[in-house]
């Protein structure tokens, strides 16, 4: 039998992280750089890009773009293809979360939501699926969301969103796994992140999230890094249109 830990590395590859400026998408980039793969980081705020390229070294490169922007789609596909070639992974991390009720849901807001968090992983994949068809080999990661099955106050057009990313998942898989491409989804917990600001600052309300979950605490960065990794690599080449809870058993109670 080979060497087991050769499932996980991913040297050789180029992986394309949106969302990259902060939170659980820059931890990404950090992980899979670390795992031997080229970076590419994507998000709209150049000095947070610059400063975790610097971190990660030669292996990252990072393009400033709006992934939401589908003028700017081929722009982009250039863009993030000069450093290191095409990616045959990529990581769609970048998402909004404009916290609005049923009743108070705006069509700016709604379109902003499903713009981000559903459209643009879909175009940008589609951009890059003929490379990876090419190649016979791709990794698609989408981020899902507990509220990907269930309905949070105030979350009416993430929810929606959320939701829309496990069809799209499978919808994906059922499309390019034929040419070695799979698509799959995490789905975090509860991780302090910019979007879970307003959780992490109310302690009493952190708490009670943590007690929701079978392990009885919230997410950290680093519990990102094993299924991330498993779903980026040889590891997981039977597992596609797929969503997994990273949530500490949250959604298991």
């Amino acid at each position: 039998m080979a060497d087991p830990r050769a499932l996980f590395d991913l040297t050789g590859h180029t992986a394309c992280i949106t969302g990259a400026s902060s939170g659980l998408g820059r931890r990404a980039a950090i992980a899979l750089a670390a795992a031997g793969a080229q970076v590419i980081a994507v998000a709209r705020r150049a000095e947070a890009l610059e400063d975790l390229s610097a971190e990660i070294g030669p292996a990252a490169a990072h393009v400033v773009a709006d992934v939401a922007d589908r003028g700017g789609l081929e722009a982009l596909v250039a863009e993030v293809s000069k450093p290191f070639g095409a990616p045959d992974i990529l990581i769609h991390a970048a998402g909004v979360n404009t916290r609005q009720a049923a009743d108070d849901v705006t069509g700016e807001g709604w379109d902003q939501t499903l713009a981000l968090n559903l459209s643009a992983p879909f175009f940008l994949s589609q951009a890059f699926a003929p490379a990876m068809k090419k190649k016979g080999w791709g990794r698609i990661v989408n981020f899902a969301s507990l509220q990907t099955s269930r309905a949070f106050p105030g979350g009416i057009a993430y929810g929606a969103s959320k939701g829309g990313i496990a069809q799209l998942t499978r919808a994906m898989a059922e499309a390019w796994s034929p040419h070695g491409i799979t698509a799959n989804a995490i789905g975090p917990g509860f991780f302090p992140t910019e979007l879970t600001q307003a959780v992490f600052g109310d302690e009493a309300r952190a708490a009670r999230n943590a007690a929701q979950t079978c392990i009885r605490r919230n997410g950290r960065l680093e519990d990102i890094d094993g299924p991330l990794l498993f779903l980026c690599s040889d590891a997981s080449a039977y597992v596609t249109g797929q969503v997994l809870m990273v949530d500490g058993g949250f959604t298991a109670k």
